[in-house]
């Protein structure tokens, strides 16, 4: 996966924004101003946090060396994946839990319009 399908798959989700509110290198991936990926999409390799259910985030990092407890975040929820070091379609899986899992501590009236109950 190149920086640029990173990028527009996570920008494919419903109300889902970039912004730069730590350096002007760094994504940041919200939906409705809740963050549910970050990279540094001009780094090699490609990494992105993204946010994971404490449980699954051991597992993962436990099945594969190209997932790690993630930088600079609380390492209990967040995973830092090495996109090269993992087949495209599970790096989308994991950008899609994570987008997922933010969703659902939203309001249930913001996850409704969403269309995501």
């Amino acid at each position: 996966m190149t920086p640029a399908q990173l990028r527009a798959f996570c920008l494919g989700f419903n109300a889902a924004v970039e912004e730069f509110p730590f350096t002007p290198e760094t994504s940041v991936f919200k939906v409705l101003g809740k963050v549910f990926a970050l990279s540094a999409l001009d780094a090699e390799p490609l990494k992105v946090n993204l946010k994971c259910e404490p449980e699954l985030a051991v597992r993962q990092r436990e099945e594969h060396e190209a997932i790690v407890p993630g930088w600079h975040m609380n390492k209990r929820h967040w995973n830092t994946v090495t996109v090269g070091g993992l087949p495209d379609a599970l790096v989308r899986e994991l950008v899609e839990d994570s987008y997922d899992l933010v969703v659902a501590g939203l309001p249930k009236a913001e996850r409704l319009r969403l269309d995501r109950p």
